[in-house]
Parts: structure tokens; sequence; C-alpha cells
């Protein structure tokens, strides 16, 4: 199985070892956005969760979570890891297959090494899924990586400033852009972190 549209691509990469994008623990990026009460907290889902270290990182600073995956050795570990304390909301689903009911529910989408994970041919039908999940004035959250110019994937290299152009088709301003300094040391100036905001008046 090579086809990284299909759940069970990751589930193979998940057995066998290959999951060099999880890092063990939340992000720091994400641990100082978190914290810094620059973001209110509100519904949150993550796309792509792996074995939700950031979705449990954010439901810890009181934002109501729902963390996504369709491998499911990671939504094993997803329940497994689980904070009672601070719960989140595990589903194990296909992203682009996620019910209307869940249209303009989310005040934050949060995405890491998902987007470059996907098939490239599918990045604008991912800023549109982006732009139905987000309320009005809502926040994707990202940090694109890995940012470069070569052949193949996944990951499939990101470029900023397309990404911003993408969501911009879609409806989203950008509010925020950096390179952090608190990128781990093998991924500093290769992500940065992108915030758009979803036009539309806030409810």
């Amino acid at each position: 199985m090579s086809d990284p549209n299909a759940p069970q691509f990751w589930q193979d990469s998940y057995r066998n070892g290959r999951i060099a994008w999880d890092l063990g623990h939340p992000t720091p990026v994400f641990a100082r956005l978190a914290k810094s009460g620059d973001y209110l907290p509100g519904n949150m889902i993550a796309l792509g969760a792996g074995r939700g270290y950031d979705a449990r990182l954010f439901a810890q600073h009181g934002f109501e979570v729902l963390a996504v995956d369709f491998a499911s050795d990671a939504v094993v570990a997803m329940h497994q890891l689980n904070d009672p304390q601070h719960p989140v909301q595990v589903l194990q689903a296909d992203m682009f297959k996620l019910p209307e009911s869940m249209n303009g529910r989310f005040d934050y989408l949060l995405e890491y090494v998902c987007f470059c994970a996907i098939d490239p041919t599918r990045r604008s039908e991912f800023a549109a899924l982006a732009a139905r999940l987000l309320k009005p004035g809502g926040l994707y959250i990202s940090l694109a990586f890995p940012i470069g110019r070569r052949p193949g994937g996944p990951p499939f290299v990101v470029q900023p400033d397309a990404v911003i152009e993408l969501f911009a088709e879609h409806g989203f301003t950008l509010h925020h852009r950096e390179f952090p300094p608190d990128s781990i040391p093998s991924r500093q100036k290769i992500e940065e972190l992108l915030i758009l905001r979803r036009t539309g008046e806030e409810t």
C-alpha cells in the first residue's frame, strides 16, 4: 500500500515504526501559543492529529478539542493517552468525509504535518474543508512543514506563500506568520507558522 489517501498507508507506517513526524511530545510552538493568552479557549478541531499531543495540550488550556485521524493505531493511542481531567474528543474518520453537521462549528483548526501528508492534488479540497469547518472569523493555525523544493513525498513540500494564496481563494486572510524561534532544532527554518482567519462576521 503506497497511497497516502488511504488509511492503510498510515496504519502501516505506525506498525512499521516509520513515524518520523511524531515528536513524542507537544509541539513547542503550539505550547507557546496555548499559554500566551492571545487565543481565547474555544472549539478546536485538530486534523491528522496522530497520537494527539497537540490536541491534549490545547485541551489542558481550556479548549474543547476534537482530534481526528484515520489510522487506527493513532486513534487507539489517543484514547489511551487521553487526560480525564481535560478530555479530548477522539474521532476516527477520513477528514474529507466529515459530516455537514460540523460545518461552521469550530473557532480554530489546528494542523501540523497533516497538510504535507495529503496528496498535493487535494490541497484545494483541504482549504475548502477548513473553510466549511470554521466559523466566520475562525482561525486556521498551521505549522507549514517542510518548506523547500524536492520531488516526492509524503511529506510533500510546502511553500507558505502558495498556501496563503490558496487559502485566500477559499475566503481566508493572513493573520500572522513567522519562522518560529522555538521550532525543534532539526526543523528550524524549514517550517513556518501560518495563522489565517476565515473571513466573514463573527457570531
